[in-house]
């Protein structure tokens, strides 16, 4: 009997030493294309930035530049526009090539939002999102549509609405436009 009671307590002290070796993974932090370029390690990193106009949305006005990241290779550039929070600072770092992506994909945004307020739905919502959870894109609702930008992929308080695509379309022109300048020097 004290033989059995033994073994079974050996089997369960065992189980819970098996139980005990799982080895959890780590979360992968997931990370943007300014972390990639801003963060490496061993060499000597330098920003630079421009400041551009600042972007007029309906609830309030955000600064934007452009930022230059050099790091012994060929420098990067992103645009930047950060929103003043209440409690913390909203960002988005637009790497240049994504800067292309959002332009193309804006004029194809703005031939069909006509389209989409012509089909009265309850609500749409049409959108482009980057790699790093930039979004750019408007929803239609009560036969009107609103224009809006989402800086960051997590977070609150990060979305711009914004009252005419034009303002949005020529802020991301001169984005581009400075970049174009800035490779050039």
């Amino acid at each position: 009997m004290i033989k059995k009671i033994s073994i079974s307590l050996l089997l369960v002290v065992c189980s819970f030493a098996i139980n005990a070796q799982d080895v959890k993974k780590e979360v992968e932090k997931v990370t943007t294309k300014m972390d990639l370029f801003s963060s490496k390690t061993g060499t000597i990193t330098k920003f630079i930035d421009t400041k551009l106009p600042n972007l007029k949305s309906t609830y309030s006005s955000c600064e934007t530049r452009i930022r230059k990241i050099s790091n012994g290779s060929n420098p990067v550039y992103f645009y930047q526009i950060e929103k003043e929070g209440k409690y913390a600072n909203s960002k988005a770092s637009i790497e240049y090539n994504d800067l292309l992506e959002v332009l193309k994909a804006l004029v194809v945004l703005k031939l069909e939002v006509e389209k989409d307020i012509a089909t009265t739905p309850d609500y749409l919502e049409n959108k482009f999102v980057t790699v790093d959870g930039f979004q750019i894109g408007y929803y239609v609702s009560n036969g009107k549509s609103t224009w809006y930008i989402k800086l960051e992929k997590y977070g609150s308080d990060n979305t711009l609405f914004i009252d005419n695509v034009d303002t949005i379309e020529a802020a991301l022109i001169q984005a581009k436009a400075k970049i174009d300048e800035l490779k050039k020097l």
